[in-house]
């Protein structure tokens, strides 16, 4: 097993395995998935504290492309604001009573009120100015 390791091509394919599994998990920290519109409710609608919501769904090709830009975005942020995932294919009745026409969708909640919204794929300057925005409370 030793000498498996002893190339250095594959120590170092080891190594960036490694870290980015680390950067991953750091990233999603502050992130939850809402199982049901009992979670949506308790977890979202209930809070007094601002939470981006994701509308999104696993076969959307930009959603896929947008999770780790906001997750990037919501890890700097340091546990100011949370990042809830809303699979539209799981919870339509939730989907459809926030409007939700595209994907990806965020919507940021506060008081139970959606306080912004931000619709299809970003880049990450963009994301971090209205998050920033968010937390300024404009």
């Amino acid at each position: 097993m030793n000498s498996l390791f002893q190339s250095s091509g594959l120590r170092q394919l080891v190594s960036q395995t490694l870290r980015r599994s680390i950067n991953l998990s750091a990233a999603v920290g502050n992130s939850f998935k809402i199982q049901d519109e009992k979670d949506f409710s308790d977890k979202i609608e209930n809070s007094k504290e601002a939470i981006i919501v994701d509308f999104h769904a696993t076969w959307c090709g930009p959603c896929r492309q947008l999770e780790p830009r906001l997750n990037n975005v919501i890890a700097k942020k340091a546990g100011k604001i949370s990042l809830a995932k809303v699979d539209i294919d799981e919870m339509a009745e939730v989907a459809a009573k926030y409007d939700v026409g595209s994907i990806p969708a965020l919507y940021v909640f506060k008081n139970g009120k959606v306080e912004s919204r931000l619709v299809g794929l970003q880049d990450e300057d963009k994301l971090e100015m209205w998050v920033d925005k968010v937390l300024a409370g404009k």
